[in-house]
């Protein structure tokens, strides 16, 4: 516990990011995503191969409070000659009520994988597995399990402020990945004591109806497995608008997404 704690706190400091996303997703089945972020100010942008999109390649950004998208995938004559359209406002990388991507990526893929990486250390039954390499480096795997309760239960008892703002960001995690019951997380440190790559896998649940006609019901969902690979930290990250003439506005062409 000491290990993956001293891993949370030094890789919560820091402020950009190039990693990798393979494994399956609820309703979008098999991905891979190689994406860069920054923190000041929250920026992100991602290259997205997923089943949802026909194999196609997608690249989102979200930039300035607005997301943007561009694919094969996309029929230029809806976009009126434009590559990219855009929808504002947008927002990814927050907890479950501020995340917005307008459906174009899976809600695992909305939370800031810094934050995901950290949730184990609400767990209470953490253990060492053995050594390994990952992308060319030494780790140390870990494996533990995390609940929601847990994650509560950890904020309740953070002797520090630091401790206690990475619970409540880690259970706005959970959350906004709808992970039902227990949740089965490997982490792998490397000798810097920063996570190098960490897995998720649990069940999921879903909601459908919600109207004046049909009342609101939480179904069983599916698997999650999922792996985040960190290939490079705090080096310089540019994540910028596409061109203003080559972007049409979600608004003005009256499409809606899902």
């Amino acid at each position: 516990m000491q290990a993956v704690a001293k891993a949370a706190a030094g890789t919560e400091r820091i402020t950009s990011l190039h990693y990798r996303v393979t494994g399956t997703v609820p309703q979008w089945g098999r991905l891979r995503a190689d994406a860069s972020m920054d923190t000041a100010p929250l920026t992100m942008g991602m290259k997205l191969n997923a089943g949802r999109y026909g194999g196609e390649q997608m690249e989102i950004r979200f930039v300035d409070g607005a997301v943007y998208i561009h694919g094969d995938a996309l029929r230029t004559e809806m976009l009126k000659g434009a590559s990219w359209f855009t929808a504002e406002q947008a927002a990814w990388g927050r907890d479950s009520f501020d995340n917005n991507s307008y459906g174009l990526l899976p809600r695992q893929l909305e939370g800031n994988p810094v934050v995901q990486s950290t949730m184990l250390t609400a767990s209470k039954d953490v253990r060492r597995i053995r050594t390994e390499t990952v992308d060319g480096a030494r780790t140390t795997h870990y494996r533990g399990t995390v609940t929601s309760e847990g994650i509560r239960a950890a904020r309740g008892a953070a002797t520090d402020k630091a401790a206690r703002e990475r619970q409540i960001d880690s259970l706005g995690q959970f959350s906004a990945m709808r992970l039902e019951g227990t949740l089965t997380m490997d982490l792998w440190v490397g000798d810097d004591n920063r996570t190098k790559q960490f897995r998720m896998r649990s069940d999921t649940y879903t909601s459908r109806g919600g109207t004046a006609d049909e009342p609101l019901e939480i179904i069983d969902g599916e698997p999650l497995d999922m792996t985040v690979t960190f290939l490079d930290s705090d080096e310089p990250v540019t994540v910028e608008a596409p061109p203003s003439d080559a972007t049409a506005d979600l608004a003005e062409l009256g499409l809606g997404l899902d």
